[in-house]
């Protein structure tokens, strides 16, 4: 049977019609006055439908429609909301005042498998995606010129409901794209914008849509197309699910097929940045197309390409990272062989921190950190964790050398801010405060907060937490066919006035989310002391093919329906953002306790703070940076420390978060003054919030990522291209000059002159004859890498001291000379390095291009 398709619209009344363009921007989602304005349509309805204002325009009778378009008063709304909506966009921007010295053509295109923007957008599945989504909400705000790319997912993520075991399962509700957020790009003629990607025997196609996250165009691909195969058109209808050959499949269409999209759409990125190595396959067509473009081989057009790349990693365990056997991508890849000119093991070696191992399998990862300059971690810890990870594709340098760095996560704060929160920051903050995020000094005035107006609105946000957890909880029961009377019985759980802990996040196995239930007498009478009632919310989701993340949900679902856990334990199925945003705007105290160091960033105990929450965490991620024991700005579970015994170390931290609670958390909670009010309690709020906002916020973030990469990024991707690529010409010819002489260079001697022994303040000089293999002095930079020596005879906090060239010594060998400052006592040790020099080489440390003495 052929079906012949039509789009039916929504008939909004003409007086009316800008309601359908702000739908259609995500802006409304972090604007509180849009968000009344499409509640004050239908507010239940608003609900029912998931906060979706475009499908809400087209569910809505028309009756309704047509009183609202005779009504002065929302009338009068839509044409506030619609002021503000044009003003942002017209409005001088961060970027505008601190961009002048970026390229005029630079462009950055974001690349991401997930993005989690709103619960009306259901493309995303956890952290990575709501980072994603905050990146470019910020950016937005910031009016940096950047567009992103992602995936249509048919079905998105998974919906999650447990059953009457308490085990979690899955159900994939299709996405119905023309009453989301978002529209089809079309050409000139009408007709859907369509792309293609070549695979083994076949061309897969793909149309785009396009999201407006306020200034900020995402667009999305979507296989789902008549002239794509059965099997084919299924590449986007799941986020992470198949099997490894459609994960590869996916990702060919994320990175190949979204930069065709963007050259579909007259956009010519200057700078990729590749949010994990999902998109990785779009340095290799960027390299391939600059070959096409301007005739130059692989090395020229690498080194331009990598100079334009930019790639973040998320991931602390190398088995977290997308890697893939040789024989499954080889015939994905046949086309880039042939046309990047390389052969096969030369490729594959682009994706193996060891090229020539033909045992090792084809890493994401690996061929992303190899085709950009710029790559970093989520964390201070992370970015530390990370060239720990990667050290293999720099053999024999320093850990601390490997060229990773960190720009630790944030959060968009307006998108998870209360209403209430934002208006008492309108009041002491000062009324242009959402433009200053980042000042510490603005948010130091949270201090003149009165104490009692910041407690009721923190309450009334615990008891509105407690009304959505109840009926939620009624909604799960009757969906699992509960009897009557425990449905009846959801109306009485939780306390609005007993101190409550959320616990929300992917129920990954090493983030322990079942861990306080491992003394449950012991939690028993912490929940249900007299007088200091506990209470415990958990959400989140686990992968489906995670049976250790379904066991840890199981076995809280269990707990929840033990007599001395009723009223004071509850987990709320289908984790998402809507849920996310009722826990972080109304707990008290937000739990997280992953085993150190497996938490990469974190973002979800970012948004607590600006809502009054205080975090009680593991020192790892994030909140290794951002706790304060003197500033009294959370708790901190253990000191940092790392187990090898998994099961000793969930002894010890288990207990260690019973006596915080016990001795520390709860007493400070519940100490009340004569008039009510947990003063020492409200002193934390403050200072978590004072020390934590200004910092982990996205608009820091985002700037952060402008100034350290972007900027470079663009900046040496534009000198490179100059002039017929003159430049990039030009490096690609030096390194190949350099690679062929580099086995033969070498340091031949070491002499030091001076004593053995020096006292501090005094230098030790060196001198050394190097082989420089035809290579000139600047060729090269001669350093003394010094520091002191532990006990295993290794160079500890070391430092680096360039030598300078002190004349030949014939036969290819010259001298060089340096002095090391002896700044502090205690033994000491060098070793001579060498490396290239080059004006526009991208970092200090090529693979395999640096020489020890």
């Amino acid at each position: 049977m052929e079906v012949r398709r039509f789009t039916v619209l929504p008939r909004v009344p003409e007086k009316l019609a800008r309601l359908s363009e702000l739908a259609h921007n995500l802006w409304w989602s972090w604007n509180p006055d849009a968000i009344i304005l499409f509640r004050r349509i239908n507010e239940n309805l608003f609900a029912a439908l998931n906060h979706n204002p475009v499908k809400l325009l087209g569910v809505e009778r028309q009756e309704r429609l047509n009183e609202l378009a005779a009504d002065d008063g929302f009338l009068a709304h839509l044409d506030r909301v619609w002021d503000a909506f044009e003003t942002y966009f017209k409005q001088k921007s961060w970027f505008d005042r601190e961009g002048a010295a970026a390229p005029s053509d630079m462009k950055v295109a974001y690349f991401s498998a997930e993005f989690g923007l709103h619960e009306s957008f259901p493309i995303y599945s956890g952290g990575l995606g709501l980072l994603a989504g905050d990146h470019l909400k910020s950016a937005s705000d910031l009016g940096l010129p950047l567009v992103a790319v992602g995936l249509m997912y048919q079905q998105g993520y998974f919906r999650q409901y447990l059953n009457a075991d308490g085990w979690q399962q899955e159900r994939y509700p299709e996405n119905d794209f023309f009453n989301m957020p978002c529209r089809l790009e079309r050409r000139q003629d009408g007709q859907p914008v369509v792309i293609s990607v070549e695979f083994p025997g076949r061309t897969v196609h793909a149309q785009v849509w396009r999201a407006g996250v306020g200034r900020v165009p995402l667009y999305l691909l979507d296989c789902n197309i008549p002239p794509n195969s059965p099997e084919d058109r299924k590449i986007t209808a799941q986020l992470y699910g198949g099997d490894q050959d459609m994960r590869v499949r996916q990702e060919l269409i994320l990175g190949v097929g979204g930069l065709r999209a963007l050259a579909a759409l007259g956009i010519e990125p200057t700078v990729c940045h590749m949010n994990e190595g999902h998109s990785a396959f779009l340095a290799l067509e960027r390299v391939a197309s600059t070959m096409e473009k301007h005739k130059v081989d692989f090395p020229t057009a690498r080194q331009i390409v990598s100079a334009g790349n930019v790639f973040t990693t998320h991931t602390p365990v190398e088995a977290g990272n997308d890697m893939f056997p040789a024989f499954l991508v080889e015939g994905y890849l046949e086309p880039f062989r042939a046309r990047l000119g390389l052969e096969k093991d030369e490729l594959l070696g682009l994706g193996r921190q060891r090229p020539g191992d033909a045992h090792e399998p084809f890493c994401m990862t690996v061929l992303a950190i190899r085709l950009a300059n710029h790559c970093n971690g989520v964390s201070k810890l992370h970015g530390k964790v990370s060239r720990r990870m990667w050290r293999n594709i720099w053999p024999d340098l320093p850990e601390e050398d490997v060229p990773i760095s960190s720009i630790t996560n944030g959060i968009h704060t307006l998108s998870m801010l209360s209403g209430e929160m934002r208006a008492l920051y309108d009041r002491y903050l000062g009324a242009d405060w959402t433009e200053h995020l980042d000042d510490e000094k603005m948010w130091a005035k949270v201090e003149t907060i009165p104490d009692a107006e910041l407690w009721r609105i923190h309450e009334r946000r615990r008891v509105r937490l407690i009304a959505f957890i109840r009926s939620r909880m009624q909604r799960q029961l009757v969906a699992r066919g509960a009897p009557a009377m425990e449905v009846a019985g959801a109306e009485e759980i939780l306390d609005p006035d007993a101190l409550t802990i959320g616990f929300a996040r992917r129920f990954a196995t090493y983030k322990r989310g079942a861990l306080l239930f491992r003394d449950a007498e012991r939690l028993t009478r912490i929940l249900n002391q007299a007088g200091r009632p506990v209470q415990l919310i958990f959400a989140g989701k686990a992968h489906p093919k995670d049976q250790g993340g379904k066991e840890l949900i199981a076995q809280i679902a269990h707990a929840t329906r033990r007599s001395e856990f009723a009223r004071r334990v509850v987990f709320i199925e289908d984790y998402d953002i809507n849920v996310a945003r009722h826990l972080v705007q109304g707990v008290d105290v937000w739990l997280n306790n992953p085993r150190r160091p497996l938490e990469a960033s974190g973002t979800s105990g970012m948004k607590v703070p600006i809502n009054g929450g205080i975090n009680l965490s593991v020192l790892d991620g994030w909140w290794v940076e951002a706790y304060a024991s003197e500033k009294e700005n959370g708790w901190a579970i253990g000191a940092g420390e790392e187990y090898s015994d998994l099961n000793y170390q969930d002894e010890v931290e288990s207990r260690a978060i019973y006596e915080l609670l016990e001795k520390e958390v709860a007493p400070l909670f519940y100490d009340r003054g004569a008039d009510g009010l947990p003063r020492g309690w409200i002193r934390w709020m403050k200072r978590s919030m004072a020390t934590i906002a200004p910092i982990f916020n996205t608009s820091r973030m985002v700037a952060e990522y402008f100034t350290t990469s972007y900027l470079p990024a663009a900046t040496r991707y534009a000198e490179l291209t100059s002039g017929g690529l003159a430049k990039g010409k030009d490096l690609a010819g030096w390194l190949r000059g350099v690679r062929d002489k580099w086995k033969d260079v070498r340091v031949e001697s070491t002499e030091t002159i001076a004593a053995n022994s020096l006292a501090v303040g005094g230098e030790l000089a060196v001198a050394a004859a190097v082989r420089l293999a035809g290579l000139a002095p600047n060729d090269v930079t001669v350093e003394l890498y010094h520091g002191g020596v532990d006990a295993g005879g290794n160079i500890i906090n070391a430092s680096a001291t360039p030598m300078s060239a002190d004349g030949s010594a014939g036969d290819g060998v010259f001298r060089f000379r340096g002095t090391i400052p002896c700044r502090s006592s205690g033994q000491h040790g060098y070793a001579i390095r060498v490396r290239p020099n080059h004006a526009h080489l991208p970092r200090a440390f090529e693979p395999g291009l640096y020489r020890w003495g």
